[in-house]
């Protein structure tokens, strides 16, 4: 009999190890779901090039935050584990689709541009609705195993521990978040990092003062007494050309070709415009919340500063800060529906015609994608190229645009530019702007500028191409009467002459989460090439 009792306590403590080894496997196999890309980022990638240190550095962190999480899961009450289930799963849906679509880990710069970019959310779903499917089904079966892994391993070992063992196995489950930035160790679980990167963002130090201009506008009696910088959304340069330039074949204006982008993501690129970049100087440490900023040049040059927003409705987008904020006189949203554009360039031509000195700086709606949304319901087959969707888009956009603009102007006094901020890979497939490895074709706009015939003259010799945005600053504080030399040395050259250097940003352009690096890039060749 006790020979009998020995066998069937073997056979339970046997039972109960399979049982907990099954659990332990569930749970790795969904860790390892929610967690592929940094597997491969950090460890499977850090391993093909030669590091085995930091590839092991980085399984034995991922390691120590499962083995945290597997013990929260095992100790926490019912309510609690379902609490922490829908914590972890938010966190991986963002962290998952950030680098299922753009094939990168998501951080605290990352993270500021898609809260920067949260305007475009319902675009994103309906253009990556597949891959977003697929990023929930990737979540779902990570959450179902860890839930799975929970009651197989209570089904082995009932578990009656109190408070006191459920608050150190909380104070466990937070410490390798503090430890991640305190420590030279990496990366964050995707079930946990948005968590902490929100917390970064939030207790960063609240931004600096814009710099004061320093140099002072000449007497400038030829000053255009309006000037507008008109700011497109997601207009590629070769489109644009094909399907808009020839309607302006009659309307005088300056045409400089194929121009760089700042950016290939809006609100890189909307931040380096508006702030003014030292194109010879600019590195890593560049802080561009610190630049005077157009809207300082302006009202130094007598103009009352306005913003025009096609995109949104609430506050002002693509990290347009207080202290920036603070030095616009008049902020308008004006979304519209796919007549957006057009109600814009209505609003713009009537405020042409006042005689308060204007600068203006309208964000226009554009052909974001998807593009569909961007004319009316029907107007081509649903199943359509990716390339007719988007000339359709364009042609509604701007078909009419720049006629409404410049109806019944004073064209003597007024000066517009017109660009994008970014283009579009239009490659079946592949994400139109914004991806990992940037392609020309996202950087590659248009720029035009409608000039009082005295300003545009200065132009008529200049190159067709080799043109940066980054020159439209310099040029536009030169027509506001500041020093032409003081301005070029400190910003770009003139657009009378080739950028002086090319240069773009990625999503971190201004430092977040405690890192003062950006990320910049800039040398002689066209950006993308």
């Amino acid at each position: 009999m006790r020979r009998n009792r020995t066998k069937r306590r073997a056979a339970r403590g046997t039972a109960v190890t399979v049982r907990l080894l099954a659990a332990a496997l569930l749970f790795g196999a969904g860790y390892a779901i929610a967690n592929r890309f940094p597997l491969v980022h950090t460890v499977a990638y850090r391993l093909a090039a030669g590091d085995p240190q930091s590839a092991a550095t980085a399984f034995l962190f991922l390691a120590l935050q499962a083995a945290v999480f597997l013990a929260a899961l095992f100790v926490f009450s019912r309510r609690r584990a379902a609490m922490l289930l829908v914590l972890a799963g938010a966190s991986m849906l963002v962290n998952i689709g950030y680098a299922q679509l753009v094939g990168e880990l998501l951080d605290a710069g990352s993270l500021a541009w898609l809260i920067a970019e949260v305007r475009q959310a319902g675009n994103a779903a309906g253009e990556f609705g597949g891959e977003l499917l697929w990023v929930a089904v990737q979540v779902a079966a990570a959450l179902a195993l860890f839930v799975a892994a929970r009651r197989l391993a209570r089904s082995a070992v009932p578990w009656r521990g109190g408070t006191r063992w459920g608050a150190v196995t909380l104070a466990l489950l937070i410490a390798p978040s503090i430890l991640y930035r305190h420590a030279a160790v990496w990366p964050e679980g995707t079930e946990r990092s948005l968590y902490g990167l929100a917390i970064d963002l939030a207790t960063a130090p609240p931004p600096p003062p814009r710099g004061a201009v320093a140099i002072v506008p000449n007497s400038a009696a030829n000053a255009p007494r309006h000037i507008v910088w008109v700011i497109d959304e997601s207009v590629a340069e070769a489109p644009f050309r094909k399907l808009i330039a020839p309607k302006l074949a009659n309307t005088p204006h300056v045409d400089f070709g194929v121009a760089a982008a700042m950016g290939h993501c809006s609100a890189p690129a909307q931040v380096a415009l508006r702030s003014g970049v030292d194109v010879r100087r600019v590195g890593p440490r560049t802080d561009l919340r610190r630049t005077p900023s157009i809207w300082a040049y302006a009202k130094g040059a007598g103009y009352r500063t306005a913003m025009i927003d096609g995109q949104t409705s609430g506050a002002p987008q693509n990290l347009l800060l207080p202290p920036e904020r603070a030095l616009i006189d008049a902020y308008r949203p004006m979304p519209g529906g796919v007549d957006t554009d057009l109600k814009i360039a209505d609003a713009i031509n009537r405020d042409l015609k006042g005689e308060v000195k204007t600068f203006t700086y309208a964000v226009l709606r554009g052909v974001h994608f998807q593009y569909r949304d961007h004319y009316p319901a029907g107007a081509i087959p649903a199943d359509s190229p990716v390339a007719l969707h988007y000339a359709t888009a364009l042609r509604w956009s701007k078909g009419r645009f720049f006629e409404r603009l410049l109806d019944g102007i004073d064209r003597e006094r007024v000066a517009i530019v017109y660009t994008s901020d970014h283009g579009q890979n239009l490659t079946p497939g592949a994400l139109p702007h914004c991806s990992a490895e940037a392609v020309a074709d996202e950087f590659r706009v248009p720029l035009l500028a409608f000039l009082p015939p005295r300003i545009a003259a200065r132009y008529a010799d200049a190159p067709l191409g080799g043109h940066s945005v980054s020159q439209i600053f310099p040029a536009t504080l030169i027509w506001m009467g500041y020093d032409a030399a003081a301005v070029t040395a400190r910003y770009d050259n003139d657009l009378s002459e080739r950028t002086a250097r090319f240069v773009w940003f990625g999503r971190t352009v201004i430092p977040t989460g405690g890192d003062a690096a950006i990320d910049v890039t800039a040398g002689s060749k066209f950006p993308g090439e």
